[in-house]
């Protein structure tokens, strides 16, 4: 009954759009805008299955009699992915969505069997395709398999307040915005082996941890909301550096969210107050570059939340990159609010009146 009542849902917000979600006119929009070299291009908005080139089956539609509606995205809050789909943690349809990008179609992992998540915040998907959860409401981790079925928890419920989790090696990291620190469990044995942080604002220590990330080095990235900034710490837990301060100018995070880093360094922060993302270099800590901007406009960025790097779907998304734009890797970010639920970015080079030899 109640996977029948999300697809309810999913198609009753699809309303009746048809066609992709970049308009055949647009220019391109790149960060910073040219004439500087740009380092970010604009592609296009994931709000429905229209926006993924889904059409309506006209033929169906005459034995039945009854219009198809195409499913849609609620309230995106994060979002991870394996080749040929993202997995979006939607807390308007309190699941966790499944958006094929070659079949063009929007369903939801499977919860008929265990797994349901009243509010479902950060997800982690391992290279192994396992998909971990954090679910404040439940107070636990959930584990989805490849499958997409529902295999295991962390935590018992309502121990802790998770909003976010990761994985690094056989652990399991997540935070807990009840006691301000990042609770470290075993990834076998489920067991609660360790933790970091405490309220504070000193290094190692958090005002309401809310966000993670780790790069290829193990390196661990937290969201201290309350505090500011971001802290950098290093496999072993041990505090690297702090990034951001308060402040109303380039580089401050009066209110930062999502994180995410590249394999270059760079280090990606969404910020609420500013309603963009900023990029930082995670070894200096200086601000590099702002991208996306408020407003009704195409692609704008309402409540943004997550903000995620994938280098395995650049294809899907060929037809949108400017001939003179060369995409390294993509970038996501979701939206709380308004009309674009998921704005989809290209990291590269121009390279437009420049040898490529």
């Amino acid at each position: 009954m109640r996977r029948i009542s999300i697809l309810l849902l999913l198609l009753v917000i699809a309303g009746c759009g048809e066609t992709r979600s970049r308009p055949e006119s647009a220019e391109a929009v790149f960060f910073p805008p040219l004439p500087e070299i740009p380092r970010i291009q604009f592609l296009t908005s994931i709000s429905s299955e229209a926006d993924l080139g889904k059409k309506r089956d006209e033929f169906r539609e005459f034995v039945t009699g009854k219009p198809e509606d195409l499913r849609a995205i609620g309230r995106a809050w994060d979002v991870d992915h394996v080749a040929g789909k993202l997995y979006v943690s939607d807390k308007a349809y309190r699941q966790i969505l499944i958006v094929d990008l070659e079949l063009r179609k929007i369903d939801f992992v499977d919860s008929s069997t265990g797994g349901e998540l009243p509010n479902p915040g950060g997800i982690f998907v391992s290279n192994a395709g396992y998909k971990f959860v954090a679910d404040r409401k439940l107070g636990q981790i959930l584990v989805f398999d490849q499958l997409d079925q529902f295999v295991k928890s962390y935590g018992l419920e309502g121990e802790f307040q998770p909003t976010d989790v990761v994985v690094i090696g056989d652990r399991v990291l997540a935070t807990d915005v009840s006691a301000d620190t990042i609770r470290i469990f075993d990834r076998r044995s489920g067991e609660l082996i360790d933790s970091l942080g405490g309220q504070g604002d000193d290094e190692s220590t958090f005002r309401y941890p809310t966000h993670l990330t780790v790069d290829d080095q193990g390196n661990l990235y937290v969201t201290d909301f309350m505090n500011f900034r971001v802290q950098k710490f290093d496999i072993d837990g041990s505090f690297v550096k702090t990034i951001g301060e308060m402040g109303d100018f380039p580089g401050a995070m009066p209110r930062p969210k999502g994180i995410a880093v590249d394999r270059s360094g760079h280090l990606f922060v969404v910020d609420v107050a500013f309603e963009l993302v900023q990029v930082f270099d995670t070894e200096t800590g200086e601000p590099l570059l702002p991208f996306g901007k408020f407003g009704s406009l195409y692609g704008g960025t309402w409540l943004p939340a997550g903000v995620h790097v994938d280098y395995d779907n650049i294809d899907y998304f060929s037809e949108y990159l400017d001939p003179a734009f060369k995409a390294e890797y993509l970038i996501y970010v979701t939206n709380q609010s308004g009309p674009f639920k998921i704005n989809v970015y290209a990291f590269g080079e121009y390279i437009k009146g420049r040898s490529t030899e």
